[in-house]
Order: structure tokens, then C-alpha cells, then sequence
């Protein structure tokens, strides 16, 4: 019965998401080819904030834990599990205060409108998975990047989303690259449940009446780890505390 719901529902979520995407990339374009880099960081977190409250037409709600947890004007390297593409608009407008970067894979560089400008000036790292020589120069930078200016990055080093809520194993080499690169930062854990129930029919329908939770975990300074330390005792805090 959900599904069936769900058709009419999901044909104005995504017209008001388009909308939304299509409306802000003109105005992205003159905040940062005007006013600058803060300029556009604010354009870009307010669609993300039109993006959030756009899914509560599908009764989806939003729970975000222990921000409070996280220092201030430090570099911080946020992992995450990964779900669904709804786990981004969520994280840029929560945890706007830290500026956060991304590490994304580079066909996302082009033909979206809004993301693909995103990600192209504000700063995150597009790579090919599949080209290391092209992947982990991108990495280094944004790790530089983040370190210098005490902004955020955001890796979900699963790769590919979990269809089903159950992670995957993390893969090591973009976190090694922004623990060597950023080492004034902070690995920021951070457990996300139930975003893959947005997509549950997959594309369309979408799911109905989601609770969506994001819990951050007690920072770990990368400066009082060995890599192996930190990136075991990440992936165990964040994968223990996804809830099913």
C-alpha cells in the first residue's frame, strides 16, 4: 500500500528537487563569481537546507546526534557509512559549521545541476576510483585544503552506498591519504541509519515516513594514533553503532 502512495508523492518530491537544483545553480554561479568563497558556501548550504525540508514531503524526519561532541576551528575528516545520495544534503546543512568538503567520484563533476557546479569550485575532490595516479593527487589536496583553513572533509570509504543499511568493508586508501596530508585533524566518526530506506523501491517510487538518524562519535585527534589504530577503532565505532 506504501508503494502505491508513494507514486503521486514521488512525482512532486522530485519536481520540487529539480526545482531546487536548477533555481540555485544560477545563483551559486554569481556567489562565487562575485562574492567569493563564502558567498558561495552559503548559497550552497541554504539549497541544502530547501533539499532537507523538500524530503519531509515523503514524512521523511531528520535526528542528529552529538554535534556538540565535535572542536571548533579545527580540520576535521568526517567518516561516514554510506546509504543513499540523501545522506549529503543532510550532512552539508547539520554540520554546515565546518565547512564541509567531499570526496566524490568525478562523473558527479558534470551535468547535474547546482551538485556538479558544487563540486567542480567549493573545494571537494572528484577521482576516479579506478585511476590511482588521478585519485590520490586529488585527495592529497583536499586534504591540504582542509588542514590549512580548519575546514571538513566527508569520505564514505564503503565506495558504493549500502542498498540495504548493512555496511560494506572500508576501504583504506583515501583515509590514508587525508591521515598523512591533514595531520592537524580530527577523524570524525559517523553512523547513519536508515537513509537506505529513501530508496528502498530504488529510484522511484520513493520510500514514505523514514526516521533518519546521524550519530556523531567522540572525535579521535590523528596525531595520538598510528593509521592502522585509527582507521580500526573508526570503522568498528561507526559500524557498531548503525542501527538495522
Amino acid at each position: 500500500m506504501q508503494k502505491i502512495i508513494s507514486y503521486p508523492i514521488s512525482i512532486v518530491y522530485y519536481l520540487l528537487f529539480l526545482l531546487w537544483l536548477v533555481l540555485f545553480h544560477p545563483i551559486q554561479w554569481v556567489c562565487y563569481n562575485l562574492f567569493g568563497y563564502n558567498a558561495h558556501r552559503w548559497s550552497v548550504t541554504i539549497l541544502n537546507w530547501f533539499l532537507v525540508r523538500n524530503t519531509q514531503i515523503l514524512g521523511t524526519t531528520y535526528k542528529f546526534i552529538g554535534r556538540e561532541k565535535l572542536p571548533k576551528n579545527v580540520p576535521l575528516i568526517i567518516v561516514a557509512n554510506h546509504q543513499s545520495l540523501y545522506d549529503i544534503p543532510a550532512i552539508i546543512w547539520f554540520m554546515r559549521a565546518w565547512h564541509p568538503k567531499f570526496i566524490s567520484k568525478k562523473e558527479l563533476g558534470k551535468g547535474i545541476p547546482s551538485v556538479s557546479y558544487n563540486l567542480r569550485v567549493g573545494g571537494s575532490a572528484l577521482i576516479d576510483r579506478k585511476d590511482p595516479k588521478q585519485a590520490l593527487p586529488e585527495i592529497k589536496k583536499v586534504a591540504e585544503l582542509v588542514n590549512n583553513n580548519n575546514y571538513s572533509v566527508v569520505i564514505f570509504p564503503e565506495g558504493t552506498r549500502s542498498r540495504t543499511g548493512v555496511p560494506k568493508t572500508f576501504s583504506i586508501n583515501g583515509l590514508k591519504m587525508l591521515h598523512k596530508f591533514a595531520p592537524d585533524a580530527y577523524f570524525a566518526p559517523v553512523s547513519i541509519s536508515n537513509s537506505w530506506k529513501m530508496q528502498r523501491y530504488g529510484q522511484f517510487p520513493m520510500g514514505l515516513g523514514n526516521r533518519i538518524t546521524f550519530e556523531v562519535h567522540e572525535p579521535l585527534k590523528i596525531s595520538d594514533y598510528s593509521f592502522d589504530e585509527i582507521f580500526e577503532k573508526t570503522e568498528n565505532i561507526i559500524k557498531n553503532n548503525i542501527k538495522q
